[in-house]
């Protein structure tokens, strides 16, 4: 999901960037070798800016959830080392200490 929030957010700012440096204002001009007239080019503006912001939601949701992903499994990793423990406490007690509890 990071990549994907990247990719739009690089995609809409090539968009932008093309927009501003190459076409020419008032007649539309040339966007990446498409004729296109004002309308267009506004169009195109608004639709880059859309692909940024949905990028930036995108990564800002990926990258939430790979760090409750992350927190969870270091949780689980400290609980099975905690059951290790425990487990290896119970077989070194060996047989004998389990009568006496009965």
């Amino acid at each position: 999901m990071v990549f994907l929030g990247l990719a739009l957010i690089i995609l809409g700012g090539i968009a932008i960037l093309s927009a501003v440096f190459v076409s020419e204002p008032g007649t539309g001009g040339e966007l990446l070798g498409f004729d296109v007239t004002t309308l267009e080019s506004f169009l195109v503006g608004v639709a880059a800016g859309a692909a940024i912001l949905w990028g930036f939601s995108i990564l800002k949701w990926g990258t939430k959830r790979g760090l409750a992903h992350r927190k969870e499994r270091k949780e689980l990793h400290d609980l099975n080392r905690k059951l290790d423990r425990v487990e290896t406490e119970r077989r070194e007690d060996g047989p004998d200490h389990q009568r006496e509890q009965i």
